[in-house]
């Protein structure tokens, strides 16, 4: 049978649609699909919540393809082999404490998890601003990325969603736009994003998870975001803390998500 050009496209188009439209309302919307927002994304759709993953970029993964100075290998401690281990990502033990693993293999392993467990994740769009009422976020607005970068005036979309997890890295892409936007303070010392402080592994691995929480009404911070926001340090290519920080957010949204679904049955 020979192939038709209009039928290729009209499947493109037909199946993202009904896609995107599926997901116009959904449980939690992750900004950033890096190490933590997958993670998260994995754990929360695995519970049954339907998550969805925004990521500006064309991949997916965040800083991991690159490993430290584009030799993609990266280093995770016990805590974060645990969870590589589950993800069924190969490590090898370099020294009592470190081990390394590839990052092709931790990208497309963690990815292809959140993926099948049923998380959506839709590349190539960045998030301009939020959904705020009654002093709560409650969903985020798209736009394809390359109008964003081109600076066309051109309209976006929205999403609805119950909860929102800005794991979008250094930028810290949602937590600025309410800080700029939104007449209200974060969650944070100074009521404002704190800042990104220079590489201290050892700090900003227990930082990043410690910083994984709340920072307005609705809105979760999530790996090196959580740091950037609360003004801790940076890590380099040392992940443990990344995807323990997605577990963190995961499991305290879901907690909030099961206790309002039981409240209302």
């Amino acid at each position: 049978m020979p192939l038709s050009e209009r039928t290729i496209t009209e499947a493109i188009i037909k199946r993202y649609t009904e896609k995107l439209l599926d997901s116009l309302k959904c449980d939690v919307a992750i900004v950033g699909a890096g190490p933590a927002g997958l993670v998260a994304a994995a754990d929360l759709s695995r519970a049954g919540w339907k998550t969805c993953i925004f990521e500006r970029k064309l991949s997916i993964g965040g800083g991991m393809w690159g490993g430290g100075m584009m030799m993609n290998e990266i280093v995770v401690q016990d805590e974060g082999k645990e969870i590589l281990d589950e993800f069924g990502v190969e490590t090898r033990q370099f020294k009592k404490g470190y081990y390394t693993a590839d990052s092709i293999d931790t990208v497309c392993s963690i990815c292809a998890r959140a993926v099948k467990t049923g998380a959506r994740i839709f590349n190539l769009i960045s998030v301009e601003d939020v959904i705020i009422r009654e002093s709560r976020a409650e969903g985020i607005v798209i736009n394809w990325s390359a109008v964003q970068i081109a600076k066309l005036h051109v309209d976006p979309l929205t999403i609805e969603s119950r909860f929102i997890i800005d794991a979008s890295g250094h930028a810290a892409e949602v937590v600025h736009v309410i800080e700029h936007k939104v007449d209200a303070r974060l969650m944070t010392p100074s009521g404002k994003v704190e800042g990104e402080r220079s590489l201290w592994a050892d700090r900003a691995e227990k930082m990043t998870l410690e910083n994984t929480r709340e920072v307005f009404p609705g809105i979760y911070v999530a790996g090196m975001c959580a740091n950037a926001v609360f003004g801790s340090f940076r890590m380099g290519p040392i992940f443990g803390g990344m995807f323990m920080s997605g577990r963190k957010a995961a499991k305290i949204i879901g907690e909030k998500l099961g206790a309002e679904k039981a409240s209302v049955t």
